[in-house]
């Protein structure tokens, strides 16, 4: 397991900073997002706009809590877009599905809530979120997952 952690973790923060590293070269936007999240769980966070207002996001990460897991979730989110100087910032919410996979796997449901930023004139994008949790199987329970992270478009 401690195995596993290190490699998500390793592969994570290449990702990010493979990504800073092409900003200047690449000035193509997208509707794509790939990043890294850090909190519970820490991680790769994935996003595909679907609409100004809507996107899909998912997580592969690791756990801390329970003696460690791998985390999976997807979510459905709406987007309300708030007046700044400078960039945009859109408040989010949505629902979507966890798995955490461990000697007890967990299965339910995650309400995310967050505050999203894109940066003008660039490709990146940095996110907070908070996402109670409701596990359904093999037991019910409660819980909460978050973070803050960043994100380049791809």
């Amino acid at each position: 397991m401690k195995t596993l952690k290190l490699a998500t973790l390793t592969l994570a923060f290449a990702l990010l900073f493979g990504a800073i590293s092409t900003l200047d070269a690449q000035s193509r936007y997208s509707n794509t997002e790939l990043g890294v999240i850090l909190g519970e769980p820490t991680g790769i966070s994935f996003k595909a706009w679907q609409s100004d207002r809507t996107a899909f996001d998912a997580g592969v990460a690791w756990s801390f809590g329970d003696n460690g897991s791998v985390h999976l979730h997807a979510d459905y989110l709406r987007h309300n877009w708030l007046d700044v100087e400078s960039g945009s910032l859109a408040f989010y919410y949505g629902l979507g599905g966890r798995v955490k996979f461990a000697d007890d796997s967990k299965v339910g449901a995650r309400i995310p809530v967050g505050l999203q930023y894109l940066f003008p004139d660039n490709r990146l994008s940095m996110f907070f979120e908070v996402a109670p949790t409701f596990d359904l199987i093999p037991e019910t329970s409660f819980g909460v997952n978050g973070g803050i992270g960043v994100r380049i478009f791809i």
